[in-house]
């Protein structure tokens, strides 16, 4: 639309607000303002939208959606051009509208500098799935950038949980100074596999005592407690020097 008529538009619109008569009210005034408004927007818009859209450059299309244009894949905007997507050595397109539009290839790593460096992977390790990382083998166990196999002692075994401590010792053994001795069980106990203590615990009726089991002797109005490695007194009853003596 030409300046000439855009200026005759405005022109009509303001008469229109003045000859309004006086015995409007002020929601007349107010709808009349609005209408101005509205016609000034129809009349400026389609001159806006028309500059907004600038000429396309190469390797761009027009969107598939409102109005102008975007850059073609591999390409991106750059000063109202489309410049083309400088991938490094070791690296491949991504096709994806966001981000730099390139990716390292599998076993290689992306560097501070925007390029592409192969991940050295020691002797003992393996790529993880991302391709970035690498990880120790089972056997091994990572120690200053490298994979160092695992001393596993006699009577032990790998720990497959990944936690912890990298071996186990065998049932039977303890753990002692990095070896795995066998536990020495005496009679009337059996063995425990608690991490803590003699690596065997007395039978019920028994307590431990000078490294063996004994046998509990129960005073008069007692019994074995839930533990049955120990005695406690019958209700109504209270300990007292080793006895069993009615409460008062």
């Amino acid at each position: 639309m030409r300046p000439r008529a855009i200026l005759h538009l405005r022109r009509a619109a303001l008469s229109a607000r003045l000859t309004i008569p006086r015995h409007f009210g002020t929601t007349s005034w107010v709808s009349v303002w609005t209408l101005t408004v509205c016609l000034s927007f129809l009349v400026i818009s389609p001159v806006l939208a028309q500059s907004s859209t600038g000429v396309m450059p190469d390797n761009a299309h027009a969107k598939s959606y409102g109005s102008g244009w975007e850059c073609d894949v591999a390409f991106r905007p750059h000063e109202n051009t489309c410049v083309a997507i400088v991938v490094p050595e070791n690296a491949y397109l991504t096709f994806r509208s966001y981000g730099e539009g390139w990716s390292c290839l599998h076993g290689f790593r992306r560097t501070r500098e925007s390029s592409c460096v192969k991940v050295v992977v020691p002797e003992g390790g393996y790529l993880d799935p991302s391709g970035e990382r690498w990880h120790c083998l089972r056997e091994y166990q990572k120690i200053d950038g490298k994979c160092l196999k695992i001393i596993v002692p006699d009577n032990a075994y790998l720990n497959a949980s990944g936690s912890g401590k990298r071996w186990v010792c065998e049932r039977g053994f303890l753990r002692n100074d990095g070896k795995c001795e066998a536990v020495v069980i005496p009679q009337n106990a059996y063995f425990n596999a608690a991490s803590y203590g003699p690596g065997w615990k007395c039978e019920r009726g028994f307590s431990a005592s000078n490294g063996g089991c004994e046998v509990i002797g129960l005073p008069e109005n007692s019994h074995l407690d839930r533990s049955g490695n120990g005695w406690e007194c019958h209700r109504n009853f209270q300990k007292s020097k080793g006895q069993c003596v009615l409460n008062n």
